[in-house]
């Protein structure tokens, strides 16, 4: 049984020498049959499970996870939570992440560092700041809070950047003031824990390499430690769910793109929360430890490689430049890329596979961690009622065919651009 985290158990723990901790979550072995296995033990596969067991008290679950848990896209993004979008299918659902991560600690009896500092996407134009009212209306009507800022309020919020010889002068920009950040390895292991606490077996070293089918019906996987079976397969893989699926014969509309974030030498305090750049792909914010936590975009061509290139190196660190002058001479420390799921819309992808037996949660581009808590509670609904809830409808597969996509930065169908 685990105990209880709190103000009582630290000092008695203290107090007997540290002697007393139990391991977070039991390291368990794989059983021959559960009632549903998810596939991936990164942020989206342990929140499903939480919910599974929570919600909907299904507890005869299994997460699979082919390294340790958190290896994957978990432990390589920049930790950015939000829920500041604009289109009907996108906005409630990230507010409902966003309104999960505000009582996510207390949920799971675990410090995620959940830091609400703030999100502000500027703005350098006033087509850009027609378009920012836009959002942050839009986000108003699903409950979310917004605030547009002229540029005074982002002198006042942000003053180290660039108003003054720009090569885009900051007109303005789109405040959340609940966005902010959260620490992603503590996500991982708060939703482990709580699962486990449950009930759940987390099974890590436990590759896929097939799937059992009977009847054309999604049985059970085929591991590196022997045939599990199960009544539901849920795969939240991210950008491994090509190579999965392909397993089945199945080609989904998502391709898998690498994403590089870096981080830098430490530095006094100086970024207040999250800041985006309007006139590139730029994002940055500081961790605790003093680093800036910095990315921007995909490096453009398909690939499963867990490594960056040098000209995203270079096009990020340019971005960075033209907004903040004054990083010129620092220090970056170290990168890393994460493996994209791109979908044809940019969009997610929640709902109940094209195979029976089969679930998918997938297609989660640069949203993936932001998203981590709605996506677990909704592909938990999926999993448990075979049908998706109100919040993740609109991210059905067949969207696909029927031409109800959700493009929220209105670039088309061409993933790379997402």
């Amino acid at each position: 049984m685990r105990s209880r985290y709190s103000v009582f158990s630290l000092l008695a723990n203290a107090l007997t020498g540290q002697k007393g901790w139990t391991p977070a979550w039991r390291d368990a072995a794989p059983k021959p049959a559960y009632d549903v296995i998810v596939v991936g033990g990164g942020g989206h596969g342990l929140a499903t499970a939480y919910y599974l067991a929570k919600e909907h008290g299904i507890r005869n679950v299994a997460v699979l996870e082919k390294g340790h848990i958190g290896s994957g896209n978990a432990g390589r993004n920049t930790t950015i939570i939000r829920s500041n979008y604009l289109l009907p299918g996108n906005e409630p659902f990230y507010e409902w992440s966003m309104k999960l991560w505000e009582g996510l600690e207390q949920d799971v009896n675990y410090n995620s560092m959940v830091s609400q500092r703030g999100v502000l996407n500027l703005y350098h134009s006033d087509a850009q700041r027609d378009a920012y009212a836009r959002r942050g209306n839009s986000m108003r009507m699903a409950g979310a809070d917004s605030e547009l800022l002229d540029e005074a309020g982002v002198r006042a919020y942000a003053p180290f950047l660039n108003f003054d010889d720009a090569r885009f002068p900051i007109k303005g920009g789109l405040l959340q003031r609940r966005g902010g950040t959260a620490r992603h390895d503590a996500v991982v292991w708060g939703y482990a824990r709580a699962a486990d606490k449950l009930g759940v077996d987390i099974v890590q070293n436990c590759e896929v390499t097939g799937f059992i089918r009977e009847n054309g019906v999604v049985v059970g996987v085929e591991t590196t430690r022997g045939p599990i079976r199960a009544g539901k397969v849920g795969l939240a893989v991210a950008g491994s769910t090509s190579r999965l699926t392909r397993l089945l014969d199945l080609r989904l509309p998502i391709e898998s793109h690498v994403l590089t974030a870096f981080v830098s030498e430490g530095l006094k305090p100086l970024v207040p929360g999250v800041v985006t750049f309007g006139a590139g792909h730029f994002y940055v914010s500081q961790s605790d430890k003093g680093g800036l936590v910095f990315g921007g975009d995909i490096d453009g061509y398909n690939s499963y490689a867990q490594r960056g290139n040098l000209p995203v190196v270079e096009d990020v660190c340019e971005a960075g430049m033209a907004l903040m002058p004054q990083i010129g001479r620092l220090r970056v420390l170290r990168s890393w890329g994460g493996i994209m799921d791109m979908s044809m819309d940019g969009s997610p992808i929640i709902d109940v596979g094209p195979l029976p037996g089969l679930y998918l949660n997938c297609g989660w581009n640069y949203g993936g961690f932001k998203a981590t808590p709605a996506s677990g509670w909704c592909f938990a609904w999926t999993l448990a009622k075979d049908a998706p809830h109100a919040l993740n409808a609109a991210y059905r597969l067949d969207r696909f065919r029927t031409g109800h996509m959700i493009d929220e930065k209105g670039v088309g169908a061409q993933p790379n651009l997402h």
